[in-house]
């Protein structure tokens, strides 16, 4: 993943809207997808079973898929081919398909750091969190200079609990960003990783490059500029939180809601102030963006064990 708009998850594509209820049991959950899926002439396939006991399913494939694929076949050791293909499957949920697709580039491929990050970007959203940080500390050896890798290695420290080697990662990312779309995202993270790492000044520290002449490009980093104007003291939790998004099929509108609500509910952690961010949490993961890196780290502290 070379460039920033990659890097940020292929939101656009990934939350892709399906108008479905935010249903409570499982079990009604895939029958809407199913029921959903058929009428698009396709089934959803079963992905990962979230840590707390959820099926999480993908999309059926659409045009960016079968042309990536078609693709690929006729040239299968083309690596930016193969990239195209793992991101094309990914914005369909279909992270297990990527993961395969990476791997059989790699076949051919070995030393390619850009299939190692992007390996580990679909592990990280399937949470098999070990795999994704071996992918992502090779493509930080082959590629010292790839900000994708060291970035994406941060989260996988950080999923792990592991917040100091996270912060490593961020500030190692942070020194390689050319621009404030990659300031604002890596300043985000480190400053959560420093916090949690009990490193009150360093994070601090971190926020001072956040000044007013600061702006994102990237229309879903707005969400992160907030947070670092939150973590500031600039904006206030009322003036941060907005409701759930009223309709099922509002991609910004998760999207953002994610992000804030599991920036603030971590805010809340590290102030030991746990019922409130236990309660964000739980309202991030009611939504369909399993995927996204707020939802991913809701379910994490969810099922984190308590101090």
């Amino acid at each position: 993943m070379g460039t920033l708009v990659d890097r940020i998850d292929r939101s656009r594509g990934y939350f892709i809207a399906l108008a479905m209820c935010l249903l409570a049991s499982t079990a009604n959950q895939a029958s809407f997808l199913h029921a959903q899926n058929a009428a698009k002439g396709g089934e959803p396939s079963f992905e990962v079973t979230s840590a707390l006991g959820r099926k999480l399913y993908s999309l059926p494939d659409d045009d960016s898929v079968t042309t990536a694929r078609t693709k690929l076949a006729a040239d299968p050791k083309n690596v930016a081919l193969v990239l195209a293909l793992s991101k094309a499957e990914a914005g369909r949920r279909q992270y297990r398909e990527a993961v395969a697709t990476c791997t059989k580039g790699l076949s051919a491929a070995p030393n390619d750091a850009d299939l190692y990050v992007e390996r580990g970007h679909r592990e990280l959203g399937l949470r098999k969190f070990s795999p994704a940080l071996q992918d992502l500390k090779r493509a930080t050896e082959i590629a010292p200079g790839n900000l994708d890798a060291h970035y994406h290695l941060g989260l996988a420290h950080y999923f792990l609990g592991e917040f100091s080697a996270a912060a490593a990662s961020f500030e190692a990312a942070r020194t390689l960003a050319k621009n404030n779309d990659s300031l604002i995202d890596c300043s985000n993270w480190l400053y959560v990783s420093l916090r949690r790492a009990g490193q009150e000044a360093s994070a601090n520290e971190a926020l001072a490059r956040i000044t007013s002449e600061v702006k994102n490009t990237e229309p879903h980093l707005y969400f992160y500029l907030r947070l670092l104007h939150f973590y500031q003291g600039k904006l206030t939790e009322t003036e941060m939180l907005s409701p759930p998004p009223a309709k099922p099929d509002d991609v910004e509108a998760e999207l953002s809601f994610n992000t804030v609500s599991y920036g603030v509910g971590n805010w809340h952690l590290y102030h030991h102030e746990t019922p409130q961010a236990m309660s964000l949490f739980n309202e991030v993961v009611k939504g369909q963006a399993w995927n996204s890196w707020g939802f991913i780290g809701s379910e994490v502290e969810l099922v984190r064990p308590k101090k």
